[in-house]
């Protein structure tokens, strides 16, 4: 085959000599705008799986890099005065000109021709070539050539970053962090060489303009970074070799991403690789590991399925759909990183701790968990335990310190024995509203089960507010027995505590049991509808009527009845439900609430009957026991509330007494299109708790031990609440303890003899870590 590669760059360098190395009668060029052996940037890293996986495609240049690349295995933080450092991380970094000298060298040596100082205008400059790798970087000419085919979609994100060096030579990736009179700036620090440290400087845009760098030089934004970060530079300057680039060299990170990678240009197969199809932001240091391996993915392919001009088109397509998944998985640990350095200083540098900073900062990717943590570094890791256990409130020694998600945790006069809850899960099984013995076989499993919090379904404080015919109650004196029998047994045979959420279906209601139609109206024996707006939740629902100043007293009054009740049942912790699109729901999202007198428009107003509604509840129920709102922290639609929106309603109900907020989404608007994932709502829990202050729940898609205890040791959350897990399984809190090795948690003294053979089972499937 005739192959260019448009860029000299890591991705077209490593295909063109991987490539040649395959097969030696292939005519491979690079083509290069800069001079020989030039280059801008200082270092790049990757990791000790990449130098392996390099090292299996080809020795030579592996071996030579391994010579030339500083490696280690330590992460450093310098925060607040404290300097704290965690092993076992395995970096490899080297300098961005040295690893090019050597996937030249190399390409020379195998006979790939290299072409340097020429300017590729465009991929027609090549009509001879089978296959014409566009490498060209994060501007790619190629890209945008055929943007309508490959539909890149980029980013420009927020924070400005400049790339600095310095001969100040630092013995493990650091991280330095620096608080002005405007805002913080953070450093990130690696040696790539023996005598050169790469030295980015960050900062939120605000920030950024409002210390005037938006109007200074390089050499003024090296002066200023020099004396902002002096005490860690110990008297070495600052350098930069960008002068190339106008005004101050700060720049905004690009988010690249395309649907599609390759085209057939009439006479030439056009794909990109690298930068010019994806990038990963540098807080994660993969962008040079993205690119070499494109280029060991293409070439695999091109050996496995024929590497001649007929193989062309299946190979590209098995390229992207092999590469595809790899790459959104890696560029989205990439977003989780670049995000949290975005907000760290308006959500975590003034908030957190140095210790719970730097377990924040490890885990920022989402790619490293607690469990992660405890293979790389378990001295550290477990000091970090003791450190959360002592601020819990549970004095421990070394070697003793529980997992975070099994230490407890207080709001008022409640302590919780853990931080596991049981989500509140309608179970649509009362009888006229009345809790029956399926709850109190429900909820007395989940307590025997080890859970520290058991919420109720949502419990409808008048006959018209149900959802279905079979939702519970708290209305009538019955349901007041109904529930203290649950209670009472909760309490009285587990450490659980027991919470009730209290609700109003609004206009989803009158609606069929879940197993009978999900949100379907019923056919008969329904009843009539209110909400904030007079909107169906589906286009053949019942209508509901828009509430009038009568209703909304009716509906308070009805809460704090039940709220009375709830205090009678003796529930440890009351739940108000303001999500998923329920009556109070329909009042906070603007898709819901299309009012124009004083409960709709802004923030304030749109929030004024669900905080009446609270403030008239904190009044009657007992001050020494806590109260939580459920939010819908996102709608998924658009025009509906985002984060941002979530931010200012938890404001609201903290300063009108809430302890605790409960971070849900969606399920407010027909339609709506959740992007789901792994601990998807967890950035709600995270960014209310650490923006608002006020402690929070997070929950959605939270299934293993790893997950609560991640997000509670970041403190991106203070207690994790499991539903579809606890419905499969009981005694989930139990079962995750064993499996993660933690034996100091107690089991029902009837189920004693099922604990050992459990454990022994998991040993023997080697299922429990270090044992």
């Amino acid at each position: 085959m005739r192959i260019v590669c448009i860029g000299g760059g890591p991705a077209g360098l490593y295909f063109a000599l991987l490539m040649k190395k395959l097969n030696p009668a292939h005519e491979i060029a690079v083509i290069e705008r800069n001079r020989p052996y030039d280059t801008f940037g200082w270092g790049v890293v990757f990791s000790d799986a990449t130098m392996d996986n390099m090292r299996e495609w080809d020795p030579v240049t592996a071996d030579a890099i391994q010579v030339a690349f500083n490696h280690w295995d330590d992460i450093e933080l310098h925060f607040k005065g404290r300097t704290i450092r965690s092993g076992g991380h395995g970096f490899v970094g080297i300098g961005r000109k040295k690893m090019l000298n050597i996937l030249q060298a190399r390409c020379e040596e195998l006979g790939v021709e290299l072409v340097f100082d020429r300017d590729v205008e465009s991929d027609s400059e090549f009509p001879d070539a089978d296959l014409i790798i566009a490498s060209d970087g994060i501007n790619s000419r190629i890209r945008n050539k055929y943007a309508e085919v490959f539909k890149p979609d980029i980013v420009t994100r927020p924070n400005r970053y400049i790339w600095l060096g310095t001969n100040k030579l630092f013995d493990a990736f650091t991280f330095l962090f620096e608080k002005t009179e405007h805002g913080w700036f953070q450093a990130h620090v690696y040696k790539f060489d023996d005598t050169t440290t790469t030295f980015i400087v960050e900062c939120p845009e605000h920030v950024w303009k409002a210390h005037g760098l938006d109007r200074t030089d390089s050499e003024q934004s090296i002066a200023f970074c020099e004396k902002l970060f002096a005490k860690h530079l110990d008297g070495h300057p600052l350098m930069t070799n960008a002068r190339h680039l106008r005004g101050s060299a700060w720049l905004n990170f690009q988010r690249v991403k395309c649907e599609q990678w390759h085209h057939d240009n009439g006479s030439s197969h056009v794909v990109l690789m690298g930068d010019a199809v994806h990038t990963a932001h540098f807080a994660i240091g993969s962008g040079t590991k993205l690119a070499l391996e494109d280029a060991i993915e293409l070439t695999r392919l091109f050996r496995d399925e024929g590497d001649t001009p007929e193989h062309i088109p299946a190979v590209l397509e098995r390229y992207q759909a092999a590469r595809n998944i790899d790459v959104l998985r890696l560029q989205n640990a990439a977003w989780n990183a670049m995000e949290w350095f975005e907000v760290c200083g308006a959500r975590y540098c003034d908030t957190l701790e140095p210790e719970q900073f730097m377990y924040s900062m490890l885990t920022r990717s989402q790619r490293i968990s607690h469990e992660n943590l405890r293979l790389r570094d378990a001295a550290w890791l477990e000091g970090y335990e003791r450190w959360f256990a002592n601020n819990a409130g549970l004095p421990v020694k070394a070697g003793e310190a529980p997992p975070p998600m099994f230490t407890p945790f207080t709001l008022r006069g409640l302590t919780l024995a853990n931080r596991v809850v049981v989500s509140p899960m309608a179970m649509y099984s009362a009888d006229d509203g009345s809790a029956t013995d399926f709850h109190l076989v429900h909820f007395g499993a989940r307590a025997l089960g080890g859970a520290g919090l058991l919420y109720t379904e949502m419990t409808c404080v008048s006959p018209d507010a149900r959802i279905t015919p079979g939702c519970a109650g708290m209305y009538k004196p019955e349901h007041v027995n109904a529930w203290k029998r649950v209670v009472d047994f909760v309490h009285a045979n587990s450490g659980a505590k027991m919470g009730m959420q209290l609700g109003h279906a609004g206009r989803k209601g009158a609606t069929k049991l879940a197993w009978e139609g999900i949100d379907e109206p019923l056919e008969g024996g329904g009843w009539p509808l209110m909400s904030a707006s007079p909107l169906p939740y589906l286009p053949h629902s019942q209508v509901p009527r828009e509430m009038t100043r009568d209703d909304m007293e009716r509906v308070r009054d009805d809460f704090v009845r039940a709220t009375k009740m709830a205090a009678e049942a003796g529930f440890d912790i009351l739940e108000l439900h303001c999500a998923h699109g329920y009556l109070l729901s329909s009042f906070l999202s603007p898709l819901t609430n299309r009012r124009s007198d004083e409960f709709g428009g802004g923030h304030a107003n749109r929030a004024r009957f669900p905080l009446e509604v609270f403030r008239a509840m904190r009044a009657v129920w007992p001050q020494d026991r806590p109260m939580s709102v459920r939010l819908s922290c996102h709608d998924w639609f658009p025009g509906g509330n985002t984060a941002d929106d979530a931010v200012e309603f938890a404001r609201l109900f903290k300063d009108a007494g809430a302890d605790l907020i409960d971070c849900s989404s969606g399920q407010v608007w027909k339609g709506d299109r959740p992007v789901y994932g792994r601990m998807y709502q967890t950035p709600f829990a995270d960014r209310i708790r650490n923006e608002a202050g006020i402690p929070t729940v997070a929950v959605g898609a939270l299934y293993e031990a790893d997950h609560a205890n991640s997000i509670i040791a970041a403190g991106r959350a203070d207690l994790c609440a499991i539903a579809r897990p606890h419905l499969a399984d009981p005694a989930w809190t139990l079962h995750e303890a064993a499996k993660i090795g933690f034996d100091d948690v107690a089991w029902p003294k009837q189920y004693l003899s099922a604990r050992s053979q459990y454990e022994t089972n998991l040993r023997r499937e080697g299922a429990v870590p270090g044992k």
